[in-house]
């Protein structure tokens, strides 16, 4: 029996977690798949109105998070034990829900999504999406080293979330040497996606990489050489006539103004060379480019702290400040480079990071941004590179005690 229509993109498994709870509780939903624009029409967004996807609906509920939805085909039956029987046994279940979800869902996201190519590839972002999915595999295998199932004897909402989460990296980035460090989780996750109702559900339940699948930067496309043109023998035409002396010619255009950066004495660093280091290299290598090429001369060092972090309350909330900001930038592209973080915890963090600019001011092109006002920017003198040095390196590598998330500006 159907309990109602899930609309999705095809093999998501965030889905497969409620298709496997209603199928333990005998019922099913109605999929509706698709791409997501297909679905974002007026009637879509009046339901759901952050325009994602999966979203369920039925005659009783609309729901829009896919927990919410796998929880409410947990509760269709009361007596199945899925979402905990006792009260103890349901504040665990809601444990490891939220722990699949912040420790590793957002996590593989900000590691194998990139790679795949549904967002840009920034190695230092990767990194720190790698070593918090470790982090969170060294407690799950502490945790499975007694344990056949997360809660009590029997599946639970809690296995039947943290398989569906576990199967993204499995598929992709698991490797053996990687499943080598992890060997409780890689036990439970194969004895749990291999029962039937899971191997019903789960895309490539199974699929247990040998390769970690890496980063393949986009070819540059070869410009074809052109063939110099023969010159055309061209009949002699008659000169035209000049213009009357009352005729006024057009006017032509005004040229661009330049930047006052165009006019700086040449410089030995170049921006694009550093943001191409940076982007498709270690953090180290990167950083030991930036200082050995690094004038000062040129360029300037700054410190940037938001002014307002008293005020900041949820950290996706705080970086999508950083992004605003950001966007406004695009005049000092080819100017500066920056990275800027958010550290701390939902209603307890702040933004702050290092900007390099050309010249030894702050240009036009920053502070002509909007939400430039919102920020403090501190130059470091070269008298104090070398105290500041592992600061700076850390936030180019987000290597920030209590980093959350973060931008680049390149």
């Amino acid at each position: 029996m159907s309990i109602g229509t899930i609309k999705t993109y095809p093999a998501n498994q965030r889905v497969a977690k409620a298709q496997i709870a209603a199928a333990y509780n005998g019922l099913k939903f109605d999929l509706q798949e698709g791409d997501i624009p297909s679905f974002k029409n007026e009637a879509f967004l009046a339901k759901f109105p952050m325009g994602k996807v999966p979203v369920f609906e039925n005659d009783k509920v609309d729901l829009f998070e896919s927990n919410a939805i796998a929880y409410y085909a947990a509760l269709q039956k009361e007596d199945s034990g899925l979402v905990g029987k006792t009260a103890e046994d349901k504040a665990l279940v809601l444990q490891y829900l939220m722990f699949a979800d912040n420790e590793l869902q957002t996590n593989l996201g900000q590691w194998v999504y990139p790679i795949l190519g549904y967002f840009p590839y920034l190695k230092p972002s990767v990194e720190a999406g790698q070593e918090k999915v470790k982090r969170a595999m060294d407690a799950l295998n502490k945790i499975l080293l007694t344990k056949t199932y997360l809660v009590g004897e029997s599946i639970t909402l809690a296995d039947i979330a943290l398989v569906c989460t576990l199967s993204v990296g499995f598929r992709t980035v698991f490797d053996k040497a990687f499943r080598a460090q992890y060997k409780n989780v890689v036990r439970y996750y194969t004895t749990v996606a291999n029962k039937e109702l899971f191997k019903a559900y789960l895309p490539e339940h199974d699929k247990l990489v040998d390769e970690a699948l890496k980063y393949t930067p986009p070819k540059k496309e070869k410009k074809e050489a052109k063939k110099p043109e023969q010159p055309k023998k061209e009949a002699k035409k008659e000169a035209a006539p000049k213009p009357a002396a009352d005729e006024e010619e057009a006017p032509k255009p005004a040229p661009k103004p330049k930047s006052k950066l165009d006019l700086l004495p040449p410089s030995p660093f170049v921006m694009d060379a550093w943001k191409r280091m940076y982007s498709n290299n270690d953090s180290d290598v990167a950083n030991k480019w930036f200082w050995e090429n690094f004038d000062s001369e040129g360029w300037s060092i700054w410190k940037v702290d938001y002014k307002y972090n008293d005020e900041l309350t949820l950290v996706f909330m705080s970086n999508n400040l950083i992004g605003g900001f950001f966007a406004r930038l695009e005049m000092a592209r080819k100017y500066a480079f920056g990275s800027l973080v958010v550290c701390g915890e939902n209603n307890n963090n702040s933004i702050s990071g290092y900007f390099v600019i050309r010249g030894q001011e702050v240009p036009f092109e920053v502070y002509d941004a909007a939400d430039y006002e919102s920020y403090n920017f501190v130059k470091v003198e070269p008298a104090q590179y070398e105290e500041k040095k592992k600061e700076i390196e850390d936030y180019f590598s987000w290597e920030v005690q209590g980093f959350a998330d973060g931008k680049i500006f390149k």
